[in-house]
């Protein structure tokens, strides 16, 4: 039977229609930006670290993680009076994470120039009672001592024995060093069972070859990186150290020559770990789009995103 003219007629319009559906469709497919991998963050901090800021709730912490694919995140305290304006001691990073720790991970600290008895037997009592509560790793240490002090070796050491990787701050006025890293290098040679993770300026500014004074360890350089820096040199000497992306000292060093960037990335790709030191609502965060402008492989993004971080603090994957 010979179709009606306004059945046609009905046909072509609805073919069109799904037509121009299936073209919105398709654009507002291609709009969405791509779903990048899922990070594990090993630098965080919860409550009022400075009196610039504003203090930081596990629930606002979470809500930021949601917003920006951070499946997991490291809560970190400090307590020496050089790292931040308030104290934040392990007791409060294990109490407000208690609640969530499927996606807090928290770390715990002692400022090496503590008062404990017993010597490297109480020490590690101490930092047993943590690891028992559920810590994975230690830090951030940042003292206002040398990188090499006595008490900070103890620590060193001890962490060795209890397996919690050592989250160090290292710049012109905590854990301090000389241009080229050489107490930082004695360090990692004297534990070599201890593994240690790199952040702050000193750490950072040491992706160059042209620190020349202790000072230029609490810099934030730009421009061209210059060949043999301490840092990339001793990452390729020592099994045990590792290095994290938090703060500007990190994003600015990987985003300042970002074709020397990119490439020490996929070098060091299984050294380095996502960080962002997130530690006050509505803080700017810059190392996301410093790795999506790299446009990294994907095994190389992954390992950082996550993958290290869950080798390395013996997470579950």
């Amino acid at each position: 039977m010979k179709e009606s003219s306004t059945n046609l007629t009905r046909r072509a319009f609805c073919a069109a229609s799904a037509a121009v559906a299936l073209s919105a469709a398709a654009r507002v497919r291609a709009a969405e930006p791509k779903r990048g991998p899922r990070f594990i963050d090993v630098h965080t901090h919860l409550g009022q670290c400075w009196n610039h800021t504003r203090p930081l709730t596990a629930d606002g912490l979470l809500k930021w993680m949601d917003e920006h694919g951070v499946e997991r995140a490291v809560v970190m305290p400090v307590v020496s009076p050089e790292a931040s304006s308030y104290p934040l001691t392990t007791d409060f990073v294990l109490a407000e994470t208690k609640p969530h720790r499927d996606r807090l991970i928290p770390f715990c600290v002692v400022d090496p120039r503590t008062a404990y008895s017993g010597k490297r037997h109480g020490l590690k009592y101490m930092l047993q009672r943590y690891v028992d509560q559920g810590v994975k790793g230690f830090g951030e240490h940042k003292p206002g001592v040398p990188i090499d002090h006595p008490g900070s070796l103890e620590l060193y050491a001890v962490c060795g024995e209890l397996k919690l990787p050592v989250l160090f701050h290292l710049d012109d006025q905590r854990n301090t060093d000389e241009p080229g890293l050489p107490g930082l290098e004695r360090v990692l040679t004297a534990h070599p069972d201890t593994t240690f993770i790199g952040h702050g300026p000193g750490w950072w500014a040491s992706i160059s070859g042209d620190v020349r004074t202790p000072s230029d360890l609490g810099s934030y350089p730009t421009g061209p990186v210059a060949a043999g820096g301490a840092m990339d040199r001793l990452l390729g000497k020592c099994p045990n150290l590792f290095g994290e992306l938090s703060a500007d000292s990190g994003s600015g060093a990987i985003g300042r020559d970002k074709t020397f960037g990119r490439d020490f990335l996929v070098r060091r790709a299984d050294r380095i770990l996502f960080g962002t030191d997130y530690l006050s609502p509505g803080q700017a965060v810059q190392q996301f789009d410093v790795l999506r402008s790299l446009d990294l492989p994907a095994e190389v993004e992954a390992k950082i995103a996550r993958e290290n971080a869950i080798r390395i603090l013996a997470l579950e994957a």
